[in-house]
């Protein structure tokens, strides 16, 4: 099956506070490269002979270890777009688990507070252990992110996400993202993670 990736044009021509749509369509560009090269792995590793997999080096073992990446540089795109596009619909059961934790203010001054540990991702999270609301940095698109989590919230903090509108200025942008927020998506998301 190929993936195709969704347009998020709508995102464009002012639709949200602080982003030019040269910054969007640079985005949406990268975004569109991830989700080109995962139906590429998948292409490939459809008829790659896998009988010699290995650490060192083999056609099926690179690709395997490639495909991780593509998969969620392609997905979390999706979901850091998808949470753009402000309104304050908070449902009464997110509203709950925000409270539960300080309040929404603390839980996102978190939030930025992961964003700025450097290039990567932060994202809230709903716990499955604990049933709780999280923050977590990670750095790789594969690499870092605890198991058991349902994203709630993607935060893409990689320099292509700013770079256009704030050059260096992650927590300027930081800021911004989190006045973007689409309260509503997140709340669907908290829904179906708590069915």
């Amino acid at each position: 099956m190929a993936y195709a990736a969704k347009n998020f044009d709508p995102l464009k021509g002012g639709a949200l506070k602080g982003f030019s749509d040269s910054q969007l369509d640079q985005h949406f560009t990268l975004y569109k490269g991830y989700v080109a090269k995962l139906n590429e792995i998948e292409e490939k590793l459809a008829t790659v002979d896998n009988s010699k997999a290995n650490y060192s080096f083999n056609e099926y073992s690179e690709l395997k270890r490639r495909e991780a990446v593509a998969f969620n540089g392609s997905f979390l795109h999706e979901l850091y777009f998808e949470n753009l596009g402000a309104d304050a619909d908070i449902s009464a059961a997110l509203q709950k688990a925000l409270d539960a934790q300080g309040g929404k203010e603390k839980v996102l001054a978190d939030l930025k507070a992961a964003a700025l540990c450097g290039p990567g991702w932060a994202v809230l999270t709903r716990n499955r252990r604990d049933g709780k609301l999280h923050s977590y940095f990670f750095a790789e698109h594969h690499l870092g992110l605890p198991i058991e989590q349902d994203l709630l919230v993607v935060l893409d903090s990689w320099e292509h996400a700013f770079m256009v509108d704030y050059g260096i200025a992650r927590a300027k942008y930081a800021d911004v993202f989190l006045e973007n927020i689409n309260w509503s998506e997140a709340s669907k998301r908290f829904a179906a993670a708590t069915k």
